[in-house]
C-alpha cells in the first residue's frame, strides 16, 4: 500500500496540471446542476442560491464577487498574451483577430435573425457570440498530437479576444443606470492603480486591496461588477523585480496570475457552473428546444461560430492576409472552428445578465447553450478524429 501512495499523488496532480482538468471539473459540475435542480433536492438548491448572506444573496456573491476574480484572471490573460506571448505581434494578432471578429458577428447575426420578431429576446444578441476557452481548450487537449500544436495556440488567442470582446459587449451593453458617484470613486481608485504601476510598487497586495475598493465603486456605479477585474488587471505591473532569486523571477502579473490559476478553474468556475447551470428540464421537449430564443443561442454557437471563424479564416489565408497554422490541414481549422461553439461559462454569464428579470428567459437561453455547446463539442471531436495526420500533404492545401 505504501509504494502506491506516491502513485497516486503523481496521478492526481498529473490531472491537475492537464489542459483538460478544468474543462472536465466544470463539465462535472454542470452536470451536477442538472441533475440536483431536477431532483427532490431542487427546492434545497433553489433555496439556497436564492438566500442571503449579508446584503445580497448567494447567487449574486457567486456572479458578482466570485466571477469578478475569474474576470481578474481573463485580463491577466489578456495583457500577458498582448505584451509577452502569442499576441505580442501584428503577425500573430492577424489570423486569430480577424477569426474572433466573425466568431463573434455571424452568431450574434443569427441570432437576431431567429428572433427578429421578439423585442426582449434581442437583449440576448450576445449571448452566443462566446468561447468557453477552459472547455474547447479541455476538449481540444484529448486528441493529443493528432492536432498540430498550432492549433492550440490558434484557439487560445482566439479565446482570449473573444473574451476581451466580450468584456467590451458586457461594459457597453449590459449596463444598468449610471451612479455618477461611484463612477467617481472607481475611477479615483482606478487612477491610484495605474499610479502605483507607474512608481514601480512590486507588491501585490497594495493592488490586490485597492482592487477591493474598486470592485464596491463599480459594483456601485451600475457598470457589471465584473469589469472592475478586467481593470485591475491591466494596471498590475508586468515588470520583473531584479531583487527575486532566479528561480523567483516572476513579474507581479505572472504571480498573480499563477495564484490564480488553480483558484479559478478549480474552485470558482465550477461553483458558478454549478450554481448557474441548473434549469428544470420538467416540459422540455423537441418542440421547446425550436422556440425562437432557444433556437436562436444553439444555431449561433453551432452553426454561427463555425461560419463565423472557419470562413473568416479561409478567407484571410486564401488572400495572403494571414498565414496557415504551421502543420494543419483544413480540417484541423474546421474542427477547431466548431469547438469554438463551445460557449458555456461567458455564454451564461450574459444571459443573466441579458434576461436579468425574467427566469423563464434565462432557462431557455441556458438549454440552448448546453445544447449548442454539446453539439458543438460533439461534432468537433468528430471532425477531429477524422483529420489528416499533423504535417502531412493535405495540411498544405489551404
Amino acid at each position: 500500500m505504501g509504494a502506491m501512495q506516491p502513485n497516486r499523488r503523481s496521478l492526481f496532480r498529473a490531472f491537475i496540471d492537464s489542459e483538460a482538468a478544468g474543462g472536465i471539473v466544470l463539465m462535472a459540475a454542470a452536470a451536477l446542476a442538472l441533475v440536483v435542480a431536477n431532483s427532490p433536492l431542487a427546492p434545497a438548491y433553489f433555496g439556497a442560491l436564492s438566500s442571503y448572506v449579508g446584503p445580497l444573496n448567494v447567487l449574486h456573491w457567486i456572479n458578482d464577487a466570485l466571477m469578478a476574480v475569474f474576470f481578474l484572471l481573463v485580463g491577466l490573460e489578456i495583457k500577458r498574451e498582448f505584451l509577452d506571448g502569442q499576441l505580442s505581434t501584428w503577425p500573430r494578432r492577424v489570423l486569430p483577430g480577424i477569426c474572433a471578429a466573425g466568431g463573434m458577428a455571424v452568431p450574434a447575426l443569427i441570432f437576431v435573425a431567429v428572433n427578429s420578431g421578439n423585442p426582449d429576446a434581442l437583449r440576448g444578441w450576445a449571448i452566443p457570440t462566446a468561447t468557453d476557452i477552459a472547455f474547447a481548450l479541455g476538449v481540444l487537449s484529448l486528441f493529443g498530437n493528432r492536432v498540430p500544436a498550432a492549433m492550440k495556440v490558434f484557439l487560445t488567442a482566439l479565446a482570449i479576444i473573444d473574451d476581451l470582446g466580450a468584456v467590451i459587449i458586457i461594459a457597453i451593453f449590459y449596463t444598468a443606470q449610471l451612479e455618477v458617484w461611484a463612477l467617481g470613486g472607481a475611477a479615483a481608485t482606478l487612477a491610484a492603480l495605474i499610479a502605483m504601476n507607474r512608481m514601480g510598487v512590486l507588491k501585490l497586495l497594495p493592488y490586490a486591496a485597492l482592487g477591493v475598493v474598486l470592485w464596491f465603486f463599480v459594483f456601485r456605479s451600475g457598470v457589471h461588477a465584473t469589469v472592475a477585474g478586467v481593470a485591475l488587471a491591466l494596471t498590475v505591473p508586468l515588470t520583473r523585480n531584479p531583487g527575486i532569486a532566479r528561480d523567483l523571477d516572476r513579474s507581479p502579473l505572472h504571480q498573480m496570475e499563477l495564484a490564480l490559476h488553480r483558484v479559478v478553474p478549480f474552485a470558482i468556475v465550477p461553483v458558478f457552473g454549478f450554481a448557474n447551470a441548473g434549469v428544470s428540464l420538467a416540459g422540455v421537449s423537441f418542440a421547446s428546444l425550436l422556440q425562437p430564443l432557444t433556437l436562436g443561442v444553439a444555431a449561433g454557437l453551432v452553426a454561427g461560430k463555425v461560419i463565423g471563424v472557419y470562413a473568416t479564416a479561409m478567407i484571410a489565408i486564401r488572400s495572403g492576409l494571414a498565414d496557415a497554422p504551421t502543420n494543419a490541414a483544413p480540417m484541423h481549422l474546421f474542427g477547431v472552428s466548431l469547438l469554438c461553439g463551445i460557449g458555456f461559462t461567458m455564454s451564461l454569464f450574459i444571459g443573466l445578465l441579458a434576461f436579468p428579470d425574467s427566469p423563464s428567459m434565462q432557462d431557455g437561453a441556458k438549454i440552448g447553450i448546453l445544447a449548442g455547446s454539446l453539439l458543438s463539442a460533439a461534432i468537433g471531436s468528430v471532425v477531429l478524429l477524422l483529420s489528416p495526420k499533423p504535417g502531412g500533404i493535405e495540411s498544405r492545401r489551404f
